[in-house]
């Protein structure tokens, strides 16, 4: 889903008068708006200032921007704007020609860091009077904003239909019908999406239930100000009950839908599945080292004791009078542990970081199933947007 910038600026102005923002420049391409107090606070995310405001009783300036909704366009115009001014202007040298970008016949302006510097390149305007400037596209952070602005205040609305001239004039008051409206999205998901907008109403007075209420209420004008000589009728359903009513009803249609999508949606999940197991199987079937119990080590050094020749005599062999026999075997056994207890070792690490691998592999295979169930596994799922109280006539 996608907006054109004509789409987005419709939006943007309709939300912008219906906060009474006042529209100073309009195009094609972008608007110049000075926000209201109740858009100020929505959008420039000062809270800080607007609580200065309220506690002291002082007069609020509210921020002005220049929304460009399609920049290209905006940036043609600004350009043949400015040769247009360039062709217009006079020639600099002649005598009553404007210098240093003063206007004509008027000096320029003398500064501190201009007495110091000479000419300095004017610095930008601040404060209220600022106009900031900002592209609103489909996808950018100022228009997705927006609509989070407009779906939180417009979450519930209160309107009245407003009478007619003559009924203002009339001796007896004309009698408002309470009706809640519900604007339902219905969303059928699997690996492909759609969605629908049910927009339902049902009378607070008879339970009456009318489907695509939004075309009922196009045809009236509608205000949140209760008009005069009008007089608003207490409901007999109570706005639980009605909305009760509203999703059973919703619920009742939905089920008379054609739900073949959700089979092949399960088709194609179960196919892919099974693939997934498949592979994992056999990636979690490979034998993973085992690690030489300590009982095969020990009976690995009593036999190379066993190999070993017996003691000899140093005395014999260097000849040294007061030398004392060494039982060779020990030096022997220890030269034969330590290789094993080495070669042990690295395969105990060997088979550790193998069972941290076949952990971490199972991991995977959990994650990518529940992400495969999550993108095929057919559901409807149903939201109410937005909802109202209607007085109508």
């Amino acid at each position: 889903m996608t907006m054109t910038p004509h789409e987005v600026q419709a939006y943007v102005l309709t939300y912008l008068e219906a906060l009474d923002c006042q529209i100073m420049e309009r195009s094609p391409a972008h608007v110049t708006v000075k926000l209201s107090p109740e858009a100020d606070k929505a959008l420039t995310n000062r809270p800080y200032y607007w609580g200065f405001v309220e506690r002291t009783g002082a007069p609020a300036e509210t921020m002005s921007f220049t929304f460009i909704f399609d920049p290209d366009s905006y940036q043609q115009a600004i350009e043949a704007a400015e040769a247009k001014t360039v062709q217009a202007s006079p020639d600099p040298a002649q005598p009553n020609g404007a210098t240093n970008g003063s206007p004509q016949g008027e000096p320029p302006k003398e500064t501190i860091l201009g007495r110091y510097f000479g000419i300095t390149p004017s610095m930008p305007l601040l404060g209220p009077g600022r106009i900031l400037r900002e592209e609103v596209v489909y996808g950018s952070r100022r228009l997705q904003q927006i609509f989070g602005a407009a779906r939180e205040g417009g979450a519930f609305v209160n309107l009245f239909e407003q009478a007619a001239k003559r009924q203002l004039r009339a001796t007896a008051p004309a009698i408002y019908e309470p009706w809640l409206g519900v604007c339902f999205k219905v969303e059928f998901a699997c690996d492909l999406k759609r969605e629908e907008l049910h927009f339902l109403g049902i009378s607070l007075r008879s339970g009456e239930i009318i489907e695509k209420f939004g075309t009922k209420l196009n045809r009236r004008d509608l205000s949140p100000r209760l008009a005069e000589n009008m007089h608003v009728q207490t409901a007999k359903v109570s706005l639980f009950d009605a909305g009760a009513a509203l999703e059973s009803h919703l619920t009742n249609r939905l089920l008379e839908l054609d739900y073949s999508w959700a089979e092949k949606a399960q088709e194609r999940l179960d196919l892919e599945l099974d693939v997934l197991d498949t592979y994992y199987e056999a990636v979690l079937r490979e034998d993973t080292p085992e690690v030489e119990p300590p009982g095969n080590i020990a009976s690995g050094v009593e036999s190379v004791h066993s190999n070993r020749t017996s003691a000899v005599s140093l005395k014999k062999v260097l000849d040294i009078t007061n030398a004392k026999p060494i039982g060779t075997d020990m030096e022997l056994a220890a030269e034969a542990v330590v290789p094993i207890e080495t070669e042990t070792d690295a395969e105990e690490e060997k088979a550790k970081q193998a069972v941290i691998d076949r952990e971490a592999m199972k991991l995977q295979y959990e994650t990518r199933r529940t992400e495969m169930i999550w993108q095929y596994e057919p559901k409807v799922k149903v939201t109410a947007i937005n909802s109202g109280m209607f007085h109508l006539r």
